[in-house]
C-alpha cells in the first residue's frame, strides 16, 4: 500500500524534469513527418510566428525568458495598473460613445450599465449647442462626461462647465474629460490650432475641477491610419511629451500637467498584443514622467478597434468587440468603449448599443474579470511581449522626438508615410488571407442580406487616412452587388470536381471560400461538359487530390475548355496543361478575384 505524503497529491515528484532539449526532440519528430527537416533552435525558429514592428512570438517560454520586474499595481513603473486596487471595485468604467444622439439613447445607456459618456461634438457629431439637451435628465454628480470636440473644444468645454454650475454640481464631483487634443485633430484633418485655450481650460481644471482631465492624448488617429502597435505607442508618448512642454511653459507644474492628460489606445481582437499595448504604455508613461520628476500612472480608456469592424457579416464584430474587451480589462484599462456591431455602418440602432454596453457587464459581472488585477501578469509570454513592446514603442517615440517632435512629423508627412508602409505590409498579408478576416475573406454568406442603418454624421477628414481591414474584399463585393442589381444574378464560377467527395471536399471548400470573398458564386459539380454548362458560369476551377490531378486534370481542364469555360482555374499548385491558374493558400486572393472580374465583364 502507497502511502500519500503529507503535502498532497505530488503525482509527477517521481518522475524527473523534462528539458528543453527533450521537447525540442519530440517537435523535430512531429516535424519530420510533415516533410520539414529541423534541428535544435531551428526547430522553435519554424514554428515562431513574425508579428509587426520586428516582434515575434515563439511556440514556447520558459522562466528563462526574463525581462524586468513588473512591480505592483499602483507603483511605478504601473505595467500592472495605475491603481493599488485596480477595477476589483465595480470594474472598469463603461464608456458609451454618442454622435447624433436619438432621444432617451443616453439616459438608456446610463440606466443600464453604462458608467460615463463620451460625447462627440462638433465635426463628426452633434451640435455643440445641444449638449444641454443631449445631457439633459443626466445626474451629472455621478456620470463622468468625456467631451470629443476637435477644434471646438474652447465653446464644447465651456458650455459643460456652465452646466455644472448651472446644476449645482460641486467643482470636486465634476469628473471626466475636456477632451483637448489639438495634435489629434490635427492628424485627423491637417489642421492645427492654437494651445493657448487649451493651457486655459488646463489650469482651470488644476484649479478647480479635480475630477476633470482637460485633455486627450488619442492614438487612435494613428491606429485608423494603418499604424501598428508600437506606432500607437511612440505617437502617443510623443503627443503627451508635446502636451507636458506646451502645459509647463504655461505655468503648470510638471505633476499638474501629467494629471491633465488621459490616454486612449485602440483594442483589437489581437487579445495578447492589446494586453501587452496597454502595459507597455503604462511602463513608458512612467518613464517619461519620472524623467520630469513627476512619477504618475497613466489614465487608460481602451476602445474597440474601428479598423477590425466589417461590412459584412457584422454580426460577428459581436465576437471581435468581446474578445477586444476582455484584452483590455486584462490589460488594465481604467475606462473601456465598446464600438457597437454596426459602427462601420452608420448609426447604431438600440439593439447594437445594448449589445455593446453588455459587453463589458458580462466579462464584469458574470466572468469576473475585474476580480483579479492584473490576471496575466506573471505569464513569461505575456511579460516578454510587454518588454518587447515597450522597447519598440520607446525606439519609435525616439525617432519622431529626433524629427522634431510629434507636431513636426506630422507636418513632415513622416509619420504618415511610416504609417503606410506599415498598412501596406499588412495589407498584403490581407489580400493573401494570412490575415483572415472571418464573414469576408474567409467563410463569407453571399446570399445574407445587408444591414442597412441610417448614416453616421460625416467623420473629419483631410490628415491621415482611415483603413479598414476589409476594404480589399469589400470593394470586389461592390463590384458583385452591383452587378446582381443589374442582372439579377451573381458573376458565378463552376468548382468541377474529380474523384470521390474525400478526394475533392476540402478544396472544393476552400476554393468556394475564396471566390465568394470576391462576389462571385460556386456552382459545385462532376468535372464533366454537361455540368459545366447547366452550371451558368463562364469560368471554371478543378477541385480534387494531388493523386487525382496528376490523372486527370489535363484531360478535365480540356473538357471543360471545350465545352466553353474561357479560364481553367485548378485548386493547388501545378503546372497541369490547358489549366491557367492556380488557387492555394497564400495566393494574393485580391489580385486573382479583381482580374477574375474583370474578365467576366463585372465593373
Amino acid at each position: 500500500m502507497t502511502v500519500l505524503p503529507d503535502d498532497g497529491l505530488s503525482l509527477a515528484a517521481e518522475f524527473p524534469d523534462a528539458t528543453h532539449e527533450q521537447w525540442q526532440r519530440l517537435v523535430e519528430g512531429v516535424l519530420r513527418k510533415s516533410g520539414k527537416e529541423f534541428s535544435g533552435a531551428a526547430t522553435e525558429d519554424a514554428l515562431s510566428t513574425t508579428l509587426e514592428d520586428g516582434l515575434g512570438t515563439r511556440p514556447l517560454y520558459t522562466a528563462d525568458d526574463s525581462v524586468p520586474d513588473p512591480g505592483f499595481p499602483g507603483f511605478a513603473p504601473f505595467v500592472r495598473g495605475g491603481r493599488a486596487e485596480g477595477s476589483t471595485n465595480g470594474g472598469w468604467d463603461v464608456r458609451q460613445r454618442h454622435t447624433a444622439v436619438a432621444d432617451g439613447a443616453v439616459l438608456a445607456d446610463l440606466e443600464n450599465g453604462v458608467t460615463s459618456l463620451w460625447l462627440v461634438a462638433g465635426d463628426g457629431g452633434f451640435p455643440v449647442e445641444r449638449l444641454p439637451q443631449v445631457l439633459d435628465g443626466v445626474y451629472l454628480d455621478l456620470a463622468a462626461v468625456v467631451l470629443d470636440a476637435g477644434s471646438q473644444v474652447e465653446p464644447a468645454a465651456r458650455e459643460l462647465l456652465r452646466l455644472y454650475e448651472e446644476r449645482g454640481v460641486a467643482e470636486e464631483a465634476a469628473r471626466g474629460s475636456l477632451g483637448a487634443d489639438p495634435l489629434g485633430h490635427e492628424a485627423r484633418t491637417g489642421e492645427a490650432f492654437g494651445f493657448a485655450p487649451v493651457a486655459g481650460l488646463a489650469r482651470q481644471c488644476a484649479d478647480a475641477y479635480p475630477g476633470l482631465r482637460a485633455l486627450t492624448v488619442d492614438a487612435l488617429p494613428y491606429h485608423e491610419a494603418g499604424g501598428s502597435a508600437a506606432q500607437e505607442l511612440g505617437c502617443s508618448l510623443a503627443t503627451g511629451v508635446a502636451y507636458l512642454r506646451e502645459l509647463t511653459e504655461a505655468g503648470l507644474t510638471a505633476e499638474q500637467a501629467a494629471a491633465q492628460l488621459e490616454f486612449r489606445y485602440a483594442a483589437t481582437s489581437d487579445q495578447f498584443l492589446t494586453i501587452a499595448k496597454l502595459r507597455a504604455a503604462r511602463r513608458l508613461w512612467a518613464r517619461v514622467t519620472e524623467v520630469c520628476g513627476a512619477p504618475a500612472p497613466q489614465l487608460q480608456h481602451a476602445v474597440t478597434s474601428p479598423v477590425m469592424m466589417s461590412r459584412r457579416d457584422p454580426w460577428v464584430n459581436m465576437l471581435r468587440t468581446t474578445v477586444a474587451t476582455l484584452a483590455a480589462g486584462v490589460g488594465g484599462a481604467d475606462a473601456v468603449t465598446v464600438l457597437p456591431f454596426d459602427h462601420a455602418l452608420g448609426l447604431p440602432d438600440a439593439f447594437a448599443r445594448r449589445i455593446a454596453r453588455n459587453t463589458s457587464s458580462i466579462l464584469v459581472e458574470e466572468s469576473h474579470l475585474a476580480r483579479v488585477i492584473d490576471p496575466a501578469g506573471g505569464s513569461w509570454y505575456v511579460e516578454r511581449l510587454t518588454d518587447e513592446l515597450a522597447h519598440a514603442g520607446w525606439d519609435y517615440f525616439q525617432e519622431i522626438e529626433r524629427a522634431g517632435g510629434q507636431a513636426a512629423a506630422l507636418r513632415s508627412g513622416r509619420i504618415g508615410d511610416d504609417l503606410a508602409n506599415t498598412w501596406a505590409v499588412r495589407s498584403a498579408k490581407l489580400a493573401k488571407r494570412r490575415e483572415p478576416i472571418t464573414g469576408v475573406s474567409e467563410f463569407p454568406n453571399l446570399a445574407e442580406p445587408p444591414v442597412e442603418r441610417a448614416p453616421a454624421p460625416p467623420t473629419p477628414s483631410g490628415g491621415l487616412p482611415r483603413v479598414r481591414r476589409d476594404e480589399a474584399f469589400e470593394a470586389l463585393r461592390a463590384r458583385s452587388d452591383a452587378h446582381l442589381a443589374a442582372t439579377g444574378s451573381r458573376p458565378r464560377i463552376f468548382l468541377a470536381t474529380l474523384g470521390p467527395a474525400a478526394a475533392h471536399t476540402a478544396r472544393a471548400t476552400f476554393a468556394a471560400n475564396l471566390f465568394q470573398a470576391g462576389g462571385i458564386e460556386p456552382v459545385t459539380g462532376d468535372a464533366t461538359a454537361e455540368a459545366f454548362r447547366a452550371s451558368g458560369a463562364a469560368e471554371s476551377c478543378l477541385c480534387s487530390s494531388d493523386a487525382l490531378y496528376e490523372e486527370q486534370a489535363a484531360a478535365a481542364a480540356g473538357t471543360l475548355k471545350s465545352a466553353g469555360a474561357t479560364q481553367v482555374f485548378l485548386a493547388g499548385r501545378g503546372p497541369y496543361s490547358d489549366v491557367d491558374a492556380y488557387v492555394y493558400a497564400g495566393c494574393d486572393a485580391v489580385a486573382l478575384l479583381s482580374t477574375t472580374l474583370d474578365r467576366m465583364g463585372v465593373s
